[in-house]
């Protein structure tokens, strides 16, 4: 990987998420050398993918240049590459560019698209984890109203311009929302030879709630916007099976439709070469302790949604989101330097600053510790929350700019189909891991 040697303990990070970034600012001149890994040269503001998804937002102002947040940092390198397997017994990472040796390893690969088992679905449905990812789910929007309005066959009219989306948290919730405004105020106008009124937006959500992990007075909320903006709720239902045109549910309900996106879980983006017992199989995230190291190993650790750190409030590991990996991520910078000096370690804690989303314009649903919140307000909230976790000013500049324009004029002119989106045959499908 064209490394130097240095005299500084090297530290390897794979994965330049949340978690990733918040651990490498910590790191920022500390006497170490550390070495950034990550498939992709940027970071990706996850939250707002759906934004790009439905044509709210380009790609570029949701991405930050990994190399730009690192460079000022001494002794600090980043390598595009993907990540193989990792080698404990000999301390090394294997990634496709190379091998490199490690004093201190973090793994901060974050998560993928859980399709719990099920090839045929995961080959036909839609994920929405990277950026690339909501690029295809925008051509294919767009292209699907293309072919609706060349064909003469209602039945595939009808499935073209019939959106399922598979999962009621807020990923689910807040596309849902976007693609109700563009069949609202957008697509009439697009498309005035098409019937915009047929266009059906369907939310499947497997338990007896949408947003199940916030209170119940916000799933009421969501529920009752997502109802007036026209979107379909369908509650208690798990899909099956979908074969690229018909889904199949464990009721009585089917649904015809060329656009599955599946937000219903995630699971960890593992890397091979750990030990078997510091796995959690089900949801594959890697066993923490208390300091984040991984369970087995005493200079190998795990922050964000790859980590799994049990306690009697998370039994199953706190919850995937940023919150968690950039706390985590902080605490392990501060961490790993008193490790190095042989001081001891803090107890990572876990402090919940609560959870929200959006449905669409005034829109949205707020959870804080003691405060629960819907409405206009709730949407401003929102807005000041993910405007300034941006990383950039440029960013949180021309995200404003967009969210201005697009409430003013109602609009989005992102809508653009720069690279038709192909379906992959299962055989070259490749997953989003990192």
């Amino acid at each position: 990987m064209n490394i130097p040697k240095s005299v500084n303990p090297r530290i390897v990070i794979i994965g330049g998420g949340f978690a990733g970034i918040a651990l490498a600012r910590k790191l920022k001149n500390k006497n170490v050398q550390v070495v950034l890994l990550d498939k992709h040269n940027y970071h990706n503001f996850q939250p707002l993918l759906y934004q790009v998804a439905t044509g709210g937002l380009e790609a570029g102002s949701i991405a930050y240049p990994i190399r730009k947040v690192i460079q000022e940092y001494n002794d600090f390198y980043f390598r595009l590459t993907s990540v193989e397997e990792i080698d404990t017994k000999n301390q090394k990472v294997i990634a496709e560019i190379g091998e490199l040796s490690y004093d201190y390893l973090i793994i901060a690969t974050g998560s993928k698209t859980n399709y719990f088992g099920n090839k045929e679905i995961e080959r036909n449905s839609m994920g929405m984890k990277t950026i690339p990812q909501s690029l295809n789910i925008r051509s294919l929007i767009l292209e699907n109203f293309e072919q609706a309005v060349l064909t003469t066959d209602v039945a595939e009219r009808n499935s073209l311009i019939n959106f399922v989306l598979v999962g009621g948290g807020p990923t689910g919730v807040e596309l849902a929302g976007a693609l109700a405004e563009m069949k609202k105020a957008i697509l009439q106008k697009d498309y005035p030879d098409l019937d915009i009124d047929k266009m059906e937006i369907n939310l499947i959500q497997s338990g007896d709630r949408i947003l199940n992990t916030m209170s119940e007075k916000s799933s009421i909320a969501a529920e009752k916007f997502l109802d007036n903006l026209g979107v379909k709720i369908w509650k208690n239902v798990r899909v099956t099976n979908y074969d690229g045109r018909t889904i199949i549910t464990n009721s009585d309900l089917t649904f015809e439709t060329a656009t599955v996106i599946w937000t219903a879980g995630v699971q960890g983006a593992l890397v091979a070469g750990l030990d078997a017992k510091s796995l959690v199989a089900r949801v594959e995230r890697i066993r923490v302790n208390q300091y984040c190291q991984v369970v087995g190993y005493d200079n190998i650790f795990a922050v964000g949604d790859i980590s799994a750190m049990v306690t009697e409030s998370f039994p199953e590991g706190h919850p995937m989101m940023a919150q968690p990996a950039m706390q985590q991520g902080k605490l392990l910078g501060e961490n790993i330097i008193k490790l190095i000096r042989k001081q001891p370690m803090e107890a990572f804690k876990y402090n919940d600053k609560g959870s929200m989303a959006t449905i669409g314009r005034n829109k949205a649903v707020v959870d804080l510790p003691k405060y629960h919140f819907s409405g206009v307000f709730a949407w401003f909230v929102w807005m000041f929350v993910h405007l300034f976790s941006l990383i950039g000013f440029k960013n949180r500049a021309v995200v404003f700019l967009n969210w201005v324009y697009n409430y003013i004029r109602f609009d989005r002119e992102g809508r653009l189909i720069i690279r038709p989106f192909k379906k992959k045959s299962f055989t070259t499908f490749t997953s989003d891991e990192v």
